[in-house]
């Protein structure tokens, strides 16, 4: 697959993968500084509705990060 554009990395397991070394000191600071990963990946928490809470604490994810995922997306979906 030579022209993955974007890969979103879904939850810790697969940040810590993926990132490695780039991997900061939790789950929220990585998925906070996902503009260092951009372009071609964007780390997020997984979406399951137990995570209520983190989305509670974590306001600014919605505000920051789902409006440049969204963009993120539809610009992979369109090449």
């Amino acid at each position: 697959m030579p022209k993955i554009g974007l890969t979103i990395l879904i939850g810790g397991y697969a940040q810590k993968h993926y990132l490695a070394d780039k991997v900061k000191k939790n789950l929220t600071e990585t998925v906070r500084a996902f503009h260092e990963y951009l372009p071609t990946m964007i780390p997020l928490v997984h979406p399951s509705p137990l995570n209520f809470r983190w989305h509670t604490r974590n306001p600014w994810f919605a505000d920051e990060v789902v409006p440049v995922l969204r963009t993120r997306v539809a610009s992979a979906l369109t090449r």
